[in-house]
């Protein structure tokens, strides 16, 4: 529900903001091949990290201000932020939908507290069920863990759990239909995940991406399945399998990009404000609420940031600009 007194954020192109992604930290205890080198990430003094405190009351501005409705903590990787629960609590106060993107690895651990604390749903990031490629896609061997992490999930009973896998041609798209299998079976819905450009090793090609039609006729190969038409601005487009085993859902960034609806606004951990994953502009908020400017002058800020957002990413044009920052420094 939209706060009282609250106004619509629009930005250029017409579309209503509603929807901020947090990213608590750059840290993170895997080093994925496609998102950080293995060794050399040189990390934010925690200094320059945005407190709980500062986090809440960008997130509390954001809603009272411009009715936002969801709101998702990223990383780097979410749960090694100490103290998280505190955080969730305080940003489940707001009213919104709250949701975490992680990597699972802790997950075992934290579950039940984070559930406790307010957080509604969950992605966790599940890219290979083969031991030793988990091993050389993530340069750490978690997989036990991070499948005990989604059972936990499951026990711990967000409202959804939700698998991400990035498909990457050559290392894992002779799994697609293993991890479509695998959700069937845990009753959990996989979204494939397009390469993206966001990797620290600037080693993406266009080569390498696993399209979304790709995707869709391998699971389609294997079980009959039908659209399910879209709603709302969620990344994903969905199918669902027609003999009841769920849906399944991939999020096609480069080949099918759905800029046109994007509702989203993201947070760094350092509290620079960004209208586009890929922006290649940012504003600092983390400034404005050291120098103790007012709720309002933070909103003007906010309102400023987002009548920049532009039309969409330029992933597929010869003049594509690839952000300074990789993706675990963006957040997910």
């Amino acid at each position: 529900m939209t706060h009282p007194g609250a106004r619509d954020l629009i930005d250029p192109f017409d579309r209503v903001v509603r929807d901020l992604r947090i990213s608590v930290t750059d840290r993170c205890n895997f080093r994925c091949t496609y998102c950080m080198p293995e060794e050399g990430m040189q990390w934010m003094p925690r200094s320059e990290i945005l407190t709980f405190e500062e986090i809440e009351r960008l997130a509390r501005i954001c809603v009272e201000h411009y009715g936002f409705e969801g709101i998702r903590l990223t990383g780097g990787e979410p749960t090694i932020r100490a103290h998280i629960t505190r955080l969730v609590s305080k940003l489940a106060a707001l009213g919104v939908d709250l949701a975490m993107t992680t990597n699972g690895a802790t997950l075992r651990n934290l579950a039940h507290d984070l559930r406790q604390a307010g957080l509604q749903r969950i992605n966790i990031s599940l890219d290979t069920l083969d031991r030793d490629k988990f091993a050389r896609m993530t340069r750490r061997d978690e997989l036990a863990n991070v499948l005990e992490g989604i059972a936990v999930a499951k026990q711990a009973g967000f409202d959804r759990v939700k698998i991400n896998a990035v498909v990457e041609r050559g290392t894992n798209d002779d799994e697609i239909v293993d991890l479509a299998r695998f959700g069937r079976d845990e009753g959990v819905e996989v979204r494939f995940i397009e390469f993206m450009p966001l990797d620290a090793s600037d080693a993406w090609q266009r080569a390498k991406v696993v399209g979304q039609d790709e995707i869709v006729a391998a699971i389609a190969s294997e079980w009959p399945i039908e659209v399910v038409p879209a709603t709302g601005a969620a990344p994903a487009n969905l199918w669902r399998y027609l003999d009841g085993g769920g849906t399944v859902g991939v999020i096609p960034t480069v080949t099918k990009p759905f800029c046109g609806d994007c509702d989203r606004v993201r947070l760094t951990a350092d509290g620079q404000f960004r209208t586009c994953l890929f922006a290649t502009d940012e504003f600092d908020m983390r400034e404005a609420l050291r120098a103790g400017e007012t709720d309002d002058e933070i909103a003007r800020r906010i309102e400023t940031a987002v009548g920049t957002k532009w039309a969409g990413h330029q992933i597929n044009q010869v003049h594509f600009i690839r952000p300074k920052r990789t993706m675990s420094q963006i957040g997910g």
